[in-house]
């Protein structure tokens, strides 16, 4: 198995843990530009912080729901929180494919979940996963820039990355509210202009096959981070450099 342009990380086996050429450590490290983190691939915000505001929600308006983990992973198939809320109706008799009634409970549950998820999140029990404040650590000591970018509101999401991370190491934050006023550009395009740094010469970690398209989109080399089993290697620098420089290898155009 070889890293391609769009990586996964995956339970058991992780692309860092590919062999190493004989001689990597004596040959000498291109840096990269930037290494740029989703949220989501920082840390399981989706399970430790999303899905509890949607269950104090669901307690706040009198319904009988509590998603789990394993319900919640399922329900994430869908693209959006609304269509995971409605589907959830749906299954339980609340309401059919057209009602109208359920539209507005879809909404009323989604502003209380939004309300909830804005008080509660830096109070929530989120951890990084493993490895990886490590390796934002040493990318920051090497000078790579380092982005965090999120569709969560600024107000809460820099706070959370410091609490994450630390202060200072972070160059920037970028969230949906961000990039708002400036249409057709994605987060990972305005992190990479707010730490002056090429596509071609960064990685992104996505947290989502949504965000890893995005991160494509921009035109970078991207690691999908989609499973919660993060046991294996450390994760160095140079585990990044050489999946980055594999997927610029294979990226490049053929000669005519």
């Amino acid at each position: 198995m070889q890293p391609t342009r769009e990586t996964t990380w995956r339970a058991g086996r992780f692309w860092w843990d590919w062999p190493r050429p004989i001689d990597a450590q004596a040959q000498p490290l291109k840096t990269l530009g930037a290494v740029i983190f989703d949220l989501d691939a920082l840390a399981d915000i989706e399970s430790s912080g999303h899905r509890l505001a949607f269950n104090a929600a669901f307690a706040e308006l009198g319904l009988d729901i509590e998603w789990t983990p394993t319900r919640y992973r399922q329900l994430q198939a869908l693209r959006d929180e609304r269509r995971r809320v409605a589907a959830e109706l749906r299954k339980r008799g609340v309401s059919s494919e057209c009602d109208v009634l359920a539209e507005l409970l879809v909404d009323e549950i989604c502003a209380a979940k939004a309300m909830i998820l804005d008080e509660t999140i830096l109070d929530a029990d989120i951890t990084p996963r493993p490895g990886l404040v490590d390796l934002i650590t040493e990318a920051f000591g090497a000078g790579i820039g380092i982005g965090v970018v999120s569709s969560g509101r600024h107000e809460w999401v820099e706070p959370l990355v410091r609490q994450l991370v630390g202060e200072g190491i972070v160059n920037t934050v970028v969230t949906a509210s961000d990039v708002a006023a400036t249409p057709g550009t994605n987060l990972y395009q305005a992190a990479l202009a707010d730490l002056g740094a090429p596509a071609q010469d960064s990685l992104a970690f996505a947290g989502s096959p949504a965000n890893q398209r995005l991160a494509t989109a921009a035109g970078l080399a991207s690691v999908l981070v989609d499973d919660d089993d993060t046991h294996g290697a450390p994760l160095r620098v140079a585990d990044c450099q050489r999946v980055h420089d594999k997927w610029l290898e294979t990226s490049r155009p053929s000669a005519a």
